[in-house]
């Protein structure tokens, strides 16, 4: 992976908390820098997509390569957060599972 600069002013509550990772990790500024980053675009990938998902506005696998995770931490990642992605009424319901038997035999 091609590493790009970044510079970034930042209040002095945010240097503290910076110094105190960097402290407690044992790392330099720019390694702590880059996996605060990291962790925390994680995470708003995970948010996006389970917001994306609960609107209906993307489907469950999407949803899971989007979040970067398997399905079953997608899953878990629902399950956890009580996101309702399933949008169909009870017959479409009932009609998916006719059609999913019909092609399993």
């Amino acid at each position: 992976m091609v590493s790009k600069p970044l510079g970034a002013r930042v209040p002095e509550e945010v240097e503290r908390y910076l110094k105190e990772f960097m402290k407690t990790e044992g790392v330099d500024k720019s390694t702590a820098v880059r996996k605060i980053l990291e962790r925390g675009i994680s995470e708003w990938r995970k948010e996006r997509a389970l917001e994306l998902l609960g609107r209906g506005k993307i489907t469950f696998a999407r949803a899971a390569e989007m979040a970067g995770v398997s399905l079953w931490e997608m899953l878990e990642l629902v399950r956890d957060r009580k996101i309702e992605w399933v949008h169909l009424s009870p017959e479409e319901i009932e009609r998916e599972f006719r059609l999913a038997k019909k092609i399993s035999r």
